[in-house]
């Protein structure tokens, strides 16, 4: 997720008059040297110059249209929202407006209010294919996920492992790569595996429900809050988003030595979606956690939910390379995975970030019921979604779910729970880590060059238990395979983004 500021419209025509010549002109101008920063991916400076001159010319809906586009860009998808509804507003036959707004409700989930838009097209150019194929893609998704809910809530939570039944799945003789031993992963099938993947071959659909079905069992006996020590004389290295970077993973182990007990290491979330190789994260990840129960920890993020799987990827990639039950298990591992985790009662560690009220406690969040698809607000939602912000208070998310918190918000939580330091990812930010709030909250971002596109590092994070201080680590992306990131992606969701 990219870091973007809103930008103010503040200044220029104003309400009151319409705006001079110049300032028409201007606002012109400013609009061409956007369009040439976002040519070149520079998505930050494009919403910048169209903000500005909006500030110019605020009844223009294509500038309108342009911003919600380079918000949709950096995961800003409520801001992405607005500035569609208000291009919408401006004028009604813009159809790059319906386009934008349907992107945006894609982006959350919002199926339903997507359809809508696409309906609208349909009816002001009846005569376009593209935007009928869109309507009806987006009419069977509504209709699939209807479905879904009904199944859900008929079967109430009957497992896949209870339909699977792995001991009769045959390995065939021309198989070759890795097996687990005798049912259990060692070192030696973790090498193997990630060798295996690293020629781009496909582990055995046997070997990856063993894996499945064995991690969702060590996850379940977790706690919602996992609390660990680290002794003066031991470190841990804490890695945040890797979204299915197989490579870029590989290079972190490369650097920084593989998972042990005397080498532990916390992935604080999105180890899947956008990247194409999100089944070769996640599996690696699960057999570490297998291999070192107590010394390889996974915590959950936004992106192991079913919502963002079904529209970034995991879901489409998990069906090319094995089939929807797999998929289905793979959904309820990801509701076993602990929220968060403190170190040491001083450093606390979540994907997201802090809550949209004050007075929440450790405890409460050992209190949280995770086994689920995260609710749209609440000490859950939080968690997974908020952002920091530099100003103090709270403010409206830019990504159109949970909220933002500022410095003030991160010292009253710190100080009412004697905690030194929050942890969290969760963003993009150019060199891999950001410390804000006096020191109080730091991001850290592990895939670097996200989505093959973005120009960041990676970083990851060394935590002494002599001082806890967080020790960062950058690193830049590796070549891998020329498989596009968003390959498996939910395509109404990339045409959106055009």
């Amino acid at each position: 997720m990219a870091e973007t500021e809103r930008a103010g419209n503040g200044g220029g025509a104003g309400p009151g008059r319409p705006p001079s010549s110049a300032e028409l002109e201007r606002a012109e101008e400013l609009k061409a040297q956007a369009n040439e920063f976002f040519k070149g991916k520079d998505y930050e400076s494009a919403v910048r110059l169209y903000s500005s001159a909006i500030e110019l010319n605020p009844c223009n809906a294509i500038y309108y249209g342009n911003l919600s586009l380079a918000y949709l860009r950096t995961e800003c998808y409520g801001y992405a929202l607005a500035d569609a509804t208000r291009a919408l507003q401006l004028d009604g036959k813009y159809v790059k407006g319906y386009y934008r707004r349907a992107a945006s409700n894609m982006a959350l989930g919002k199926f339903k209010a997507a359809l809508r838009d696409y309906e609208m097209v349909v009816k002001v150019r009846p005569n376009d294919k593209d935007a009928k194929l869109k309507y009806q893609e987006c009419h069977r998704i509504v209709k699939q996920k209807a479905f879904e809910r009904a199944i859900a809530s008929d079967e109430h939570k009957r497992s896949v492992v209870d339909s699977l039944d792995i001991e009769s799945m045959t390995i065939e003789d021309e198989y070759s790569g890795p097996k687990l031993e005798d049912g259990k992963v060692t070192l030696a099938f973790m090498k193997d595996l990630m060798q295996w993947y690293k020629d781009q071959k496909k582990l055995h659909r046997k070997c990856a429900y063993q894996i499945l079905v064995q991690v969702k069992e060590v996850l379940a006996k977790l706690p919602t809050l996992v609390e660990t020590t680290l002794q003066e004389t031991e470190k841990v290295t804490v890695c945040g988003d890797t979204h299915g970077q197989f490579y870029d993973l590989l290079n972190i182990f490369e650097l920084n030595g593989l998972p042990s007990e005397a080498n532990p290491y916390i992935f604080n979330g999105d180890f899947v979606d956008r990247g194409s190789f999100s089944v070769e994260v996640i599996l690696t990840l699960f057999g570490f956690k297998l291999l070192y129960p107590e010394h390889f920890h996974l915590l959950r993020g936004n992106h192991e939910t079913d919502n963002m799987n079904q529209i970034y990827g995991l879901e489409g990639e998990v069906k090319a390379k094995y089939t929807a039950q797999m998929f289905a298990l793979f959904s309820e591992v990801f509701e076993w995975l602990p929220l968060a985790q403190c170190i040491n009662g001083k450093v606390l560690i979540m994907h997201g970030g802090l809550f949209s009220e004050d007075g929440v406690t450790l405890d409460d969040i050992r209190k949280i019921e995770r086994n689920r698809q995260p609710p749209d607000s609440g000490p859950m939602c939080d968690l997974l979604w908020s952002d920091p912000q530099p100003q103090n208070g709270r403010s409206v998310s830019k990504r159109g779910v949970s909220c933002q918190f500022g410095p003030d918000v991160t010292k009253r939580f710190l100080e009412r729970n004697r905690l030194e330091l929050i942890i969290r990812s969760h963003e993009v930010k150019p060199e891999g880590y950001e410390v804000a709030h006096d020191g109080r909250c730091v991001t850290v971002f592990s895939a670097p060059n996200y989505c093959d596109q973005m120009g960041n590092k990676g970083s990851y994070i060394h935590l002494r238990g002599s001082d806890l201080r967080p020790d960062f680590h950058q690193f830049t992306a590796v070549p891998h395979p020329n498989v596009k990131p968003m390959m498996y992606a939910n395509t109404l969701l990339q045409l959106g983004m055009m």
